[in-house]
C-alpha cells in the first residue's frame, strides 16, 4: 500500500509541477490579454449584474445562488491553511505571486462560465454544463468529455468529500473530543437533507449558508485589522519587499528564496480559488441568465472574493502577528496567528470556520461529481450517486485518508489539462460572445 501511495505522490508533484503551473497561469494572462483586462474594466458591471433581476432569464437557481454554491466549495481550507503554508514555505512574497493568480484567474473563470452556459443542455434533472459539455460540443472530442467527468467523479469523492469529512471530524475530535463516528453520521444526515434535494436545495440552503459563513470570517478579519491597524503597513511592506527579493532566515523561519516564493504563491493560489480546474463552470450552466456572459460576469467575482479578499485578510493577519516566524506548523499557523490578537476567542472562530468551510466545500463538490456521473453514466444514475457520495462522507469521517490526498490531488490536475486545452482552442468563442454582449447598448458598463 505504501508503494502504491508513493507511486501516485510521485505522479501527482509530477502533474502539479512547474510546466502545470505555467499552464494555468498562461492560460490567465493569455485570456486577460484576450479579453482586454475584462476583469478590472467590466467589475463594477459584474457587481450590478448580481443584484439585478435577469428578464427572460432560464436556469434551475439564481445567479446569486450558483455563485454562492461555488463560493462555498471554493472558499475553504485553502483560504485557512493553504495561505499560511505559501507563507510558511514561500515566504512573505508569496503572497503577492497568490494576488497575481487570483487577477489572471477572474479571467479564466469567466471565460469558463462563458462556455458553460453557451453549451449547456436542459435535462430531466434540469439544466446540465460544464467543461466535459463545452469539450464534447464545441471542440467535437468527446472522449476528452468524458475524460474530465471522470476525473470529476474521482476528485468529488476525495478533494470534495473524504478529505473534507476527515477535515471536519479530525477538527472536532481535537477540539471537542467528538468520537469521529458521530461526526460522520451528523455529517451523513446533513449532508443527505441538502443534496438528496438536488441543485435548488443546495442553491436555497448555500444562498443563506454562505454568506454567513464568509461574513463571519470577514468581520472578525477586519475587526483584528483595524484594532491594529499600526501593523498593516508593515505587512504589506514584507509581502512587496519579498516578492522579487529571498527573505533570509530569521527566527524559527528558515528563510525562503523568491523561486519559492513564486511557486507556493501560485499553487496555493490555484489551490484556494480552482481557476482552470474546470469545477466551477458546472455550477454557472445552471444558473438562470439570458446570457452566457452575465452570468460570466457573475462567476469571476467567485475569485475576487475568494483569492483578493479573503485570502488577503489571511495573510495579512499572519504577517501582522510574530507566529509566522517562530517556525512550526503551518496548519497551525492562521489560528496562532487569531489566537494572538483575540485569545480564546480567535481559536473559535478559526475552529468554528474551519468546519463550516469544509462542509460548504463538500456541499459543492457533491454537485460538480453529480453532474459528472451524470454526464458518464446517463440521467437516471444521480440517485445512485448520491446514495454513494454519503456513504463516502462516513468513509472519509472515520479512516486516513494520506492516500487519498495525494490521489485527489492527482485527479484535479488531470481535470485541468482538458479544461485548460479547451479555454485556448474555444478563446475566439469566447471573444466573439464578449464582443456581441458589450456592443449590445443595452449592456453598457
Amino acid at each position: 500500500m505504501e508503494t502504491i501511495n508513493n507511486v501516485i505522490s510521485s505522479l501527482s508533484s509530477f502533474v502539479w509541477g512547474p510546466p502545470m503551473l505555467v499552464l494555468l497561469v498562461g492560460t490567465g494572462i493569455f485570456l486577460t490579454i484576450r479579453l482586454r483586462a475584462l476583469q478590472v474594466r467590466a467589475l463594477f458591471h459584474a457587481i450590478k449584474i448580481l443584484f439585478k433581476k435577469d428578464e427572460d432569464a432560464k436556469g434551475d437557481i439564481s445567479q446569486f445562488s450558483a455563485l454562492m454554491l461555488s463560493l462555498g466549495a471554493t472558499v475553504g481550507i485553502g483560504n485557512i491553511v493553504g495561505v499560511a503554508t505559501a507563507i510558511a514555505l514561500g515566504g512573505p512574497g508569496a503572497i503577492f505571486w497568490m494576488w497575481i493568480t487570483g487577477i489572471v484567474g477572474m479571467a479564466t473563470k469567466y471565460s469558463e462560465a462563458i462556455l458553460a452556459v453557451k453549451y449547456r443542455e436542459e435535462g430531466i434533472n434540469g439544466y446540465k454544463g460544464g467543461a466535459m459539455y463545452y469539450i464534447s460540443k464545441g471542440l467535437d472530442m468527446p472522449k476528452l468529455g468524458m475524460a474530465f467527468a471522470i476525473f470529476t467523479i474521482i476528485a468529488s469523492f476525495g478533494t470534495g468529500n473524504m478529505t473534507q469529512a476527515n477535515a471536519v471530524s479530525s477538527v472536532l475530535l481535537d477540539q471537542a473530543h467528538i468520537p469521529t463516528w458521530i461526526t460522520g453520521f451528523i455529517l451523513v444526515v446533513l449532508t443527505g437533507a441538502v443534496i438528496l434535494g438536488g441543485i435548488k436545495s443546495m442553491g436555497k440552503f448555500t444562498s443563506y449558508f454562505s454568506p454567513v459563513m464568509v461574513l463571519l470570517y470577514i468581520c472578525t478579519a477586519f475587526f483584528i485589522i483595524f484594532t491594529n491597524f499600526d501593523r498593516v503597513p508593515t505587512a504589506f511592506g514584507l509581502i512587496f519587499s519579498h516578492a522579487f527579493a529571498p527573505f533570509a532566515a530569521a527566527g524559527g523561519f528558515a528563510g525562503a528564496a523568491v523561486a519559492a516564493a513564486i511557486r507556493m504563491g501560485v499553487s496555493r493560489g490555484l489551490f484556494s480559488n480552482e481557476a482552470g480546474l474546470g469545477s466551477s463552470a458546472i455550477v454557472a450552466a445552471a444558473a438562470q441568465t439570458s446570457c452566457p456572459v452575465k452570468q460570466a460576469l457573475v462567476s469571476m467575482l467567485q475569485t475576487l472574493i475568494d483569492t483578493l479578499i479573503i485570502c488577503t485578510m489571511t495573510a495579512t493577519i499572519i504577517l501582522m502577528a510574530p507566529v509566522w516566524l517562530e517556525g512550526g506548523s503551518a496548519g497551525l499557523l492562521t489560528l496562532k496567528s487569531f489566537e494572538f490578537f483575540l485569545g480564546d476567542t480567535g481559536i473559535i472562530i478559526v475552529f468554528i470556520t474551519t468546519v463550516f468551510f469544509a462542509y460548504s466545500t463538500l456541499l459543492g463538490w457533491s454537485y460538480f461529481g453529480e453532474k459528472g456521473f451524470e454526464y458518464a453514466f446517463g440521467e437516471k444514475s444521480v440517485k445512485i450517486y448520491r446514495v454513494m457520495f454519503l456513504v463516502f462522507v462516513m468513509v472519509g469521517s472515520v479512516t486516513e485518508l494520506k492516500m487519498v490526498w495525494n490521489f485527489s490531488d492527482l485527479a484535479n490536475g488531470l481535470m485541468a489539462i482538458p479544461n485548460l486545452i479547451a479555454l485556448l482552442l474555444l478563446s475566439k468563442v469566447i471573444v466573439e460572445e464578449t464582443n456581441k454582449y458589450f456592443h449590445d447598448p443595452l449592456a453598457k458598463i
